[in-house]
């Protein structure tokens, strides 16, 4: 039962999850301890969940994208230029009016699909490499968004829009719902439709599907254009959230953090197979590390290093080969000494 369970993809993920959140227990015994404040669930563990939403979203769009042997650089800036587009817009807006919330989210939404389907072109359809075509994304996606907040941090005083990233629904942080809602759609579009065998099977043998009447081009398009969706949805918690959009620092790093959590949750970067509940669960494991490390007093200097020690970590359980050099040393050591113990017993 237990060797079945270590062949999954999703026991050392979860695993070291719970490692790190008992980790915590050490220095704060309330860790896990969730209260109801003023009709609202209140804790880190809620807090956990509540700031890692926006890699969690941009995360599943980076999934899928990685399954098609991809990669999308660009979806940092991506999360700059909706924030910027959506604070800008609903910026001089008056409270009694739900109008320009939708509007300021639609825009966002419509421009940062184009931007992931301006990736797809370039990949799909031009042929460029998809770490070039992104890198481009990921330089000119952010000076988009400084022009447009011109180069100033934009505030925005408008309630509405901080309640995406700020508000509450049924006691718990709305930016759940929304990541449990593209998560839901996420799956049922790659699972119970035939689109993510066509996803796999692009990823892990492009002219092979294309032989057997798949078109590989538009899979790539559709790819990189729910990453560009996603990285909207993410954009606008993070800016609503703070109540203001930053083109020069806001997504910073974000599509390394979106790339660690997705190799993490099992996907490999060579395409084929991947594990949306994997990539959650990666997400959080680099959500709760990052809410770890401030804890417990940890420089914020060393947040990199750390994460790449938990990621180098991650990956090593997860390889069979280490797993059967080492563990496999350890049996056999095991075995040699019971012999010997069998042998003295004997003798």
């Amino acid at each position: 039962m237990l060797k079945s369970l270590m062949k999954s993809k999703l026991f050392w993920p979860i695993v070291i999850l719970v490692i790190i959140l008992l980790i915590n227990l050490f220095f704060d015994r309330g860790f896990f301890q969730i209260e109801v404040r003023n009709g609202r669930l209140a804790g880190s563990l809620v807090d956990i969940l509540n700031r890692g939403a926006p890699l969690m979203l941009i995360s599943i769009g980076m999934t899928l994208v990685i399954a098609t042997k991809g990669i999308d650089l660009g979806v940092g800036s991506v999360i700059a230029l909706s924030g910027a587009i959506a604070a800008t817009t609903v910026a001089d807006a008056s409270e009694g009016s739900l109008a320009p919330l939708f509007a300021a989210i639609a825009l966002a939404i419509f421009v940062c699909m184009v931007a992931g389907a301006w990736n797809g072109f370039l990949v799909s359809r031009i042929g460029v490499q998809p770490i070039v075509a992104t890198l481009i994304l990921m330089v000119a996606g952010r000076g988009v968004a400084q022009l447009v907040t011109q180069g100033q941090i934009t505030t925005v005083y408008y309630d509405p829009y901080t309640f995406i990233g700020g508000g509450y629904l049924l006691g718990l942080p709305f930016s759940i719902f929304i990541v449990v809602a593209v998560l839901l759609l996420a799956l049922f579009v790659t699972r119970k439709t035939a689109m993510g065998l066509f996803i796999e099977s692009v990823g892990s043998n492009p002219e092979a599907s294309r032989l057997s009447g798949i078109n590989s081009k538009n899979i790539l398009m559709m790819v990189y254009i729910f990453s560009g969706f996603c990285a909207a949805i993410g954009g606008l918690i993070l800016s609503s959230n703070v109540a203001s959009a930053d083109g020069n620092n806001a997504g910073l790093w974000y599509e390394l953090d979106a790339i660690l959590a997705v190799v993490i949750g099992g996907t490999s970067l060579m395409g084929g197979r991947f594990y949306l509940m994997g990539t959650i669960i990666g997400a959080l494991i680099i959500q709760s590390l990052t809410t770890t490390i401030y804890s417990i007093g940890i420089p914020p200097e060393t947040n990199m290093v750390v994460k790449a020690i938990v990621v180098l970590i991650v990956c090593l359980l997860q390889s069979p080969e280490f797993r059967s050099k080492v563990f496999g040393s350890f049996k056999a050591k095991k075995a040699v000494e019971s012999e010997d113990d069998k042998g003295v017993t004997l003798s």
